[in-house]
């Protein structure tokens, strides 16, 4: 099993510094979500506030990977590059995922929203309230299972679907960090002990379809296979001796 890296308090606190820059930078991202955007337009916003806020876009330390953010549509799931080529119309779900860098320490943090109208308002409530009560179970003497079982249940009983071949992970001086957490139950995970000073990038990737996935051509983005939409919603929380903190908001 892959060593988990510890977090001091000290440097939880300088994490809940760069997570708070990240959150701030989120909302900014949103005000510009609208239709006839586009996801460079979007992704020059975000590079420009890391930059000003003293920070460096984590996304770009990803061997080659040269954007701050990720970016996807409709089926799109996630790793999505942020081009000027895709334009976002009334209707489309569209994920971002973003992350900085900020005195030594990644923070990793992802929302979806519907452009212009909320016909799928519930099934993006469906991811928030999930993400949630996944949070609510990084709790020290918890394990990594209780926040999967908790993830897959709450999918399950809306008759959604989780990403089956991607997980959330650590999250710290690396971007990607153990433990992987899945969105659902595996073998093993009843092992990983939720300990104090774990800070965990919790990752709900949902879809309406199977949650079978595919790769387009760019060798990055990945779409749901059935081509059914899909969502995600991801933030970095810490594990302390007072509970879960989450980093990024």
């Amino acid at each position: 099993m892959e060593k988990i890296n510890l977090k001091t308090e000290e440097e939880i606190k300088i994490m809940k510094e760069g997570g708070h820059i990240l959150s701030n930078i989120k909302k900014e991202a949103k005000k510009i979500l609208k239709e006839g955007t586009t996801a460079k337009e979007v992704d020059d916003l975000v590079t420009k506030l890391i930059l000003n806020a003293k920070g460096r876009p984590s996304f770009q330390m990803v061997s080659n990977y040269h954007w701050a953010t990720c970016i996807n549509k409709n089926d799109g799931v996630v790793h999505g590059i942020p081009g000027k080529n895709i334009v976002f119309k009334k209707g489309d779900i569209v994920s971002v995922d973003l992350g900085i860098f900020y005195k030594g320490f990644h923070s990793d943090s992802a929302f979806s929203v519907q452009i212009g109208e909320d016909s799928e308002k519930h099934f993006l409530e469906i991811g928030k309230k999930t993400l949630n009560s996944a949070i609510k179970k990084a709790k020290i003497g918890k394990t990594i299972k209780d926040i999967s079982e908790s993830i897959e249940n709450s999918l399950s009983k809306e008759n959604l679907s989780p990403i089956r071949s991607l997980t959330g992970h650590g999250v710290g001086r690396a971007l990607h960090e153990a433990p992987a957490i899945p969105c659902f139950v595996v073998r093993g995970l009843e092992k990983i002990k939720i300990e104090e000073g774990m800070v965990l990038a919790i990752e709900i990737m949902y879809t309406k379809g199977k949650g079978d996935i595919t790769i387009d051509n760019d060798g990055w983005t990945i779409r749901t296979k059935d081509a059914k939409i899909a969502a995600l919603f991801e933030e970095s929380v810490a594990v302390t001796k007072n509970g879960p903190v989450i980093l990024t908001n």
